[in-house]
């Protein structure tokens, strides 16, 4: 089986987020990759100051252009941020100083420092005034995916009708306590007919029976991601992503200081792929489909577009 992994912050030791990302260390984490039987992924960058964000796609996009065997696996950027939710409980592992509202320009900014490589955005919706981040995006071609965020059931029908088509890590991203009934997760199952839903099956984010209820939920429309920071593919201890320093623990959990919240995953796609046939007696077609089906469905037809204001894609890139 191979994997498609739609959100990645970093491999074996390595984070994608640090501004001193070199070459060889992206080759290497791409390699433990693909030793760990992933096909591809889109490599991540979350929440900082605008500035530094750019800075980091910027160096994933002239890595990617000018080394094959990180391109080979790494087949765009999924750009995390900054445009959350500023409600307590909903920002996660994004630095709440660095969140800030949409707007068109910053976004321009973002994909231009990217080259061109931008498949998937997570953004907070009802934050998107009058939507108009959401319907730039998706005239760029690029995925528009909700996280870290609380729209109404309203808000997010909303940015569904202008072209949002994702939700990001469903059940996380938001408070521990919630309302009962009306409450972010409900709202995305209820338009999961509408929506890619991606979850973390790693055990901790997700309890395995709830995410057996939301997988019956999404049906055919379930995608499974890990959202790996450095930790995934090591042995418990201390490490990184982006501005943060956690200790990762003998269950994999990935805890913010304090732990307060969690903080991207420890967990590889082939451990993904034994704990749903483990404890939710997935098939092997089932398998597929949430590792690498879905998610190659709901990028499909991104290849050969980029904001027209940006360099050419190199041939290898542009598809995932």
């Amino acid at each position: 089986m191979s994997y498609i992994d739609l959100q990645v912050n970093g491999y074996r030791g390595v984070d994608f987020n640090q501004d001193d990302l070199s070459a060889e260390s992206l080759h290497s984490a791409c390699a433990a990759l693909d030793a760990d039987g992933v096909e591809s992924i889109l490599a991540t960058i979350i929440t900082d100051r605008l500035p530094l964000m750019c800075q980091r796609l910027n160096r994933l996009a002239r890595i990617l252009e000018s080394h094959v065997s990180c391109a080979r696996i790494i087949r765009g950027l999924h750009i995390e941020g900054p445009f959350l939710s500023r409600k307590t409980g909903f920002s996660g592992a994004h630095p709440i100083d660095a969140i800030r509202p949409p707007n068109v320009d910053d976004m321009k900014r973002l994909l231009e420092a990217a080259g061109g490589l931008t498949r998937v955005v997570t953004l907070a919706p009802e934050c998107d005034e009058g939507l108009r981040v959401t319907r730039y995006l998706v005239r760029q071609g690029v995925v528009v995916s909700a996280g870290h965020c609380d729209p109404t059931l309203e808000q997010l029908t909303a940015a569904i009708d202008e072209g949002l088509t994702m939700f990001t890590h469903l059940g996380n991203g938001c408070p521990g306590t919630l309302k009962r009934h009306d409450n972010v997760i409900q709202r995305a199952l209820a338009l999961g007919d509408r929506l890619w839903l991606c979850m973390i099956a790693d055990g901790v984010h997700i309890p395995f029976f709830v995410l057996s209820n939301y997988l019956k939920l999404a049906g055919d429309r379930a995608i499974l991601t890990t959202d790996a920071m450095a930790a995934a593919g090591c042995s418990p201890g201390t490490h990184r992503l982006g501005r943060w320093s956690v200790e990762v623990g003998p269950d994999l959990a990935v805890w913010a200081p304090g732990r307060s919240h969690l903080l991207g995953s420890a967990v590889t796609m082939r451990r993904m792929e034994q704990n749903i046939r483990a404890h939710l007696g997935c098939t092997d077609d089932q398998v597929r489909m949430l590792t690498r089906t879905n998610p190659l469905a709901a990028v499909a037809g991104m290849g050969g577009v980029r904001p027209a204001d940006t360099t050419k894609q190199p041939e290898n890139l542009t598809t995932i």
